[in-house]
């Protein structure tokens, strides 16, 4: 099978080229990334030579040029993870979320019609359903209730695949997922914020008292679960994918200082973001019966790992956070410290 992916050199993107590289040797996968600060070709460099990964740099916002990638290539199914998804970007700059993330998707739906692709895999995010209470988990029936600009414009990119399948009838399945952890996230995100900071020996922001919870997937669950959406998912269909990992994000903070071998006097309290969602918890029910998916990583043996990638890979956090992203990655921090609770 002949299958585009989006965003394949970001965090989730580039973990399942490699994902897919390993489960489907046999299929032809055609990666299209625009190559903003967060995609980075250095995170597949283990593919170099390899006949069955094709890379094209493009924006899937340019109709005319994402039609000619799904013809040239016979594209027959899409897995679109391209997106802008940076919460606190999207708070300072809303536009260029709404640009990629909706009118991206919509221009990519239609891509896909026009050359008649046989699924539609819409990769997405639990921040749609919004804010939770301090108990139960959201599911596929929770309303959507976006608190940010970044989790709007995803809300509104589900929407339009899932009207794409009412109106057109084209094959879409969507997933949701709660927050990712693992390698090669770009060091804007929370745990490997914290890793570099520590590694520093710089203060850790933490927003508000800390106490927000997220439910924690290891990527390569998520990148398991995809597949099997993909296969197995039913058309129209949307499917929860969540780690049953809740920790509260101070508790994460603590946890890679004492992996780190570095005092909790880091820790620094900021003024809370506008928006902050509280709690996020997934219920995965439905993706483990239909789908017959469940997590292989627990979140100990998980964050173990990762904070061990990003000791040992230094020299690739290094690059990513060095160049024209450096300034603003610098005033964005040097903002929340100046915030301080």
């Amino acid at each position: 099978m002949n299958v585009l992916v989006t965003g394949g050199c970001g965090f989730i993107g580039s973990n399942l080229v490699k994902y897919l590289r390993r489960q489907r040797p046999q299929w032809k996968l055609v990666n299209v990334d625009k190559l903003t600060y967060a995609g980075n070709l250095e995170n597949l460099t283990d593919l170099e030579g390899d006949k069955q990964h094709v890379f094209v740099k493009g924006d899937v916002g340019n109709r005319e040029h994402m039609e000619h990638v799904m013809r040239q290539h016979g594209i027959e199914a899409v897995m679109h993870l391209a997106a802008e998804s940076h919460v606190d970007r999207s708070i300072l700059g809303p536009e260029e979320f709404t640009v990629t993330n909706v009118l991206g998707t919509q221009v990519l739906l239609d891509a896909s019609r026009a050359t008649g692709v046989k699924r539609f895999l819409m990769v997405s995010t639990d921040e749609v359903y919004g804010s939770l209470g301090p108990t139960g988990a959201f599911t596929e029936e929770s309303p959507l209730q976006p608190s940010s600009p970044y989790s709007a414009s995803k809300t509104a990119a589900d929407l339009m695949a899932l009207a794409y399948a009412h109106t057109f009838g084209l094959d879409v399945v969507v997933t949701r997922c709660s927050n990712n952890y693992g390698p090669y996230q770009f060091p804007e995100k929370l745990i490997p914020l914290m890793v570099v900071n520590c590694l520093h020996d710089k203060p850790l922001p933490v927003y508000g008292d800390g106490a927000q919870i997220r439910d924690w997937l290891h990527v390569e669950d998520h990148c398991s679960a995809l597949l099997l959406a993909l296969e197995r998912g039913k058309k129209g269909q949307t499917y929860n994918i969540g780690g049953g990992a809740e920790r509260k994000n101070l508790e994460i903070v603590k946890g890679i200082l004492k992996r780190t071998g570095k005092p909790e006097t880091l820790i620094k309290y900021v003024q809370d973001r506008p928006g902050h969602d509280r709690r996020y918890a997934i219920d995965p029910t439905k993706t483990k019966r239909e789908l017959g998916w469940a997590p292989a990583h627990t979140f100990e043996q998980g964050l173990d790992e990762t904070v061990k990638w990003y000791v040992d890979n230094r020299t690739w956090w290094e690059r990513v956070t060095s160049g024209a992203y450096r300034q603003y990655f610098d005033t964005q921090y040097k903002q929340r410290l100046s915030n301080a609770a």
